[in-house]
């Protein structure tokens, strides 16, 4: 049995729910939180009585990997099914009678029949069919191999999802499912931009100051303007002994009381129907005085004291004093500043009109053009639309739409399906495995130990089944090839400081199969369920790396191996052996001994040592790309911005003051990815723009105000491009230069002087 993960993340992660659940001030959020509570409840429960196994790819009992499963944050699997929803009413209607055990299972049954299979081909035919989920694809995938002559296929096919009938939803739901043409992709469909827009509120605050504008003030001028007539003389006013002016309540018009009824009258109404401003409540407040006189004055002011007399001449001197009489010329300027500020649309009514203007386009499609749309709107709210465009990549990377690589992953699918279901010479078949395969790249990634890999597409019991009937097709591995090319070099260059996030590296991997180029494409592994032990693969990417980068400074400032054993020892066991490459392994340990001060036995410090010697001697990718997919040239021309634009992110990234320990520390890792990511542009420059960058890096240091603490790394740098290397302690002769690393096991040597604090 392997390992499984520790609860302990998890009981944090609930932790953290449940106090927002309990102390947001917004419905909303508290909802939200109580629903996160709740999955991450089911997570534990599962852990504690053996029914989930986090870290197995088939975490949960007695289940198949393909099953599609809720996975939260972190990737823990809560037990649920994602394709395990109650029947809609649509779907009801279609078996109220027929065999089965459950409502879906009879459903999943009536499918199988003539009616059921008929309904099933008017689908595929016309393109009227939604797949959310993979599994929505299995039974069309059956109708279509009958209707085809595979009926053995279909057959074996049945058989296996004979045991989930009763559990899962395994035919899609009708509508349309518009897709973006050729290379165009979007963020997100016009319904969930609509419903975010719609979803838009003002915040209290601001709802408070609105009303405070246009309700409370106009009420407080006409409260000032009755017992201003009450004044005998000058209006009061605060001069700078004290309350100069008339004294209120010494002459009484004629309408007095009936101004007086009307003011209390609208008051009151205005009390119940307006309650998100409580300033004019407070007693102590000038409005607030004058109500409460105005109340005691119901025909004169025999009720009134002389020191309530008094606070009513001191409050009307305040706000005459600040913003003067009643009709006066400041008042009205004031207020009629105030007026237009109150009359401009809130953020949420924005947000409403242009939800309003969305709704004439299709829900589930895409937008052509934002400028009709949005045109006149605010620039935050513009972008929340621009999600909804369908554009090439390259112009939603330069609208600021695609924000990261990781966005990047997510909307590469969106081509990535259309030229891998370019293999089926049926349309229909074509059709329906681009949507299964969009649905499948929308799975949440599990957590795994032990070398497990994520499940894959061809595991899907109806992909397997149509899997013979794929052709490679030359058009479409043309395609795939200058889709792998164009999006490795828009990575590169929209995003030069990051590595390539999984999820890319995923598509990517996708892509290059497509276009008949397999590479040793390896991902990131976290350092708190690094087990100690690597695959062939990133072997096999150490080699080629190492011989992509043989001279370069990438290889001189990291002391690569200049070369690799053909064959690596062999292993005691043999099953290990074919997974394992254990001298891979016991170099990077070896390697990470520079930045181990202090060893913790297999701590999460340790480990990140270990990982980040894996990822400099695979360059995370970046050589195996470049060299298989022959982008040295391209790369060159490109190379000293990337650099220089890598280098400046890792500065500013240090730069940028905290007061949290674990902040400054993670800014320290990210600043050192960026750095490494800056080595391998400068590698393929001339050693005059590499002399250049490092005086333009200096002085950005300088700048900065990191001149001292990144100094050495500076020098190092200087150090190796003039052709000097580290000592074995990743330190320069003369001392003045250090290697730059990531992690480390103790204080980290470009730390600020931080406080550690503790982490909950």
């Amino acid at each position: 049995m392997g390992h499984t993960a520790s609860p302990g993340y998890a009981y944090g992660q609930l932790e953290r729910a449940v106090r927002t659940a309990m102390s947001a001030k917004d419905r909303a959020t508290r909802r939200r939180a109580r629903a996160k509570a709740s999955r991450w409840q089911d997570v534990l429960t599962g852990m504690a009585t053996g029914s989930l196994r986090i870290g197995s790819r088939t975490p949960v009992a007695d289940t198949p990997a393909w099953v599609t499963l809720e996975v939260v944050h972190g990737g823990f699997a809560t037990g649920r099914f994602l394709a395990e929803v109650a029947l809609s009413p649509a779907e009801a209607a279609l078996c109220a009678e027929g065999p089965g055990t459950t409502e879906r299972e009879r459903l999943n049954l009536w499918y199988l029949t003539d009616a059921g299979l008929a309904a099933l081909r008017a689908m595929l035919a016309t393109e009227s069919y939604r797949i959310e989920v993979p599994e929505d694809a299995a039974l069309p995938t059956v109708a279509w191999l009958l209707d085809h002559g595979y009926a053995e296929a279909a057959l074996d096919l049945i058989a296996e999802l004979r045991p989930h009938l009763h559990r899962l939803r395994l035919a899609p739901l009708p509508g349309a499912a518009p897709r973006p043409a050729g290379a165009l992709v979007r963020l997100s469909t016009v319904g969930e931009v609509r419903e975010s827009l719609r979803s838009a509120s003002t915040p209290p605050a601001i709802t408070a100051m609105l009303e405070t504008l246009t309700v409370w003030h106009p009420l407080f001028d006409r409260l000032v303007a009755l017992w201003c007539d009450t004044v005998e003389g000058e209006p009061p006013r605060l001069d700078g002994t004290g309350v100069a002016g008339g004294w209120p309540c010494r002459t009484w018009p004629a309408d007095w009381q009936q101004r007086r009824a009307e003011w209390l009258a609208d008051y009151a109404r205005a009390r119940f129907r307006h309650t998100a401003s409580t300033a004019h409540t407070h007693p102590k407040s000038n409005f607030a005085r004058l109500h409460r006189a105005l109340l005691a004055c119901e025909h004169d002011s025999t009720e009134l004291t002389g020191r309530d007399v008094g606070w009513i001449r001191r409050a009307l001197a305040n706000t005459i004093t600040k913003h003067g009489e009643p009709g006066s010329e400041p008042r009205a300027a004031l207020r009629a500043l105030q007026a237009a500020v109150a009359a401009r649309p809130t953020h949420a009514e924005l947000a409403a009109a242009l939800a309003e203007r969305l709704g004439c386009f299709p829900a589930d499609g895409g937008l052509p053009s934002i400028e009709p749309v949005a045109e006149d709107a605010p620039a935050h709210l513009v972008a929340k639309v621009a999600r909804a465009l369908e554009a090439p990549i390259e112009e939603l990377v330069a609208r600021n739409v695609i924000t990261s690589a990781d966005v990047l992953a997510t909307v590469l699918p969106q081509i990535a399906a259309q030229l891998l279901a370019a293999n089926f010479d049926n349309e229909q078949l074509s059709t329906l495995y681009a949507q299964t395969y969009a649905a499948f790249r929308r799975r949440r990634g599990l957590l795994l130990l032990d070398l497990e890999h994520q499940v894959r597409i061809e595991e899907l019991p109806w992909v397997h089944a149509i899997d013979p009937l794929r052709a490679r097709r030359p058009d479409a591995t043309r395609a795939a090839r200058h889709t792998l090319d164009q999006t490795v070099l828009l990575a590169l260059s929209a995003f030069p400081q990051a590595i390539l996030p999984n999820t890319l590296v995923r598509e990517l991997g996708a892509l290059a199969k497509q276009a008949g180029l397999p590479m040793p494409l390896v991902e990131e592994v976290a350092a708190d369920i690094f087990m100690g032990t690597f695959t062939e693969k990133w072997r096999t990417a150490a080699e080629l790396t190492s011989r992509t980068m043989a001279g370069t400074l990438y290889a001189r400032y990291y002391d690569l191996p200049e070369s690799w054993t053909s064959e690596p020892p062999p292993r005691k066991f043999r099953a290990l052996a074919n997974r394992t490459a254990d001298d891979f392994a016991g170099l990077c340990v070896a390697r990470a001994g520079e930045a181990r001060p202090s060893w913790r036995f297999r701590s999460v410090a340790a480990n990140g040592t270990v990982l980040e010697q894996s990822q400099i001697l695979t360059t995370q990718n970046l050589a195996v790309l470049v060299h298989t997919l022959d982008l040295r040239t391209r790369l060159q021309a490109a190379a000293p911005e990337l650099a220089a634009q890598s280098l400046t992110w890792a500065v500013t990234r240090l730069a940028t003051r905290t007061d949290q320990h674990h902040t400054a520390l993670q800014a320290v890792k990210n600043a050192a990815y960026a750095w490494r990511q800056a080595l391998f542009f400068l590698s393929f420059c001339d050693l005059d723009t590499q002399r250049a960058t490092v005086r333009h890096l200096a002085e950005q240091a300088t700048r900065a105000g990191l001149a001292d603490r990144f100094a050495p790394a500076v020098n190092g740098l200087a150090h190796v491009v003039e052709g000097g290397r580290f000592t074995p302690e990743g330190r320069t002769d003369n001392g003045t230069g250090r290697r730059f690393l990531g992690w480390t096991t103790g204080k980290h040597w470009c730390l600020p002087d931080v406080r550690p604090t503790s982490r909950v």
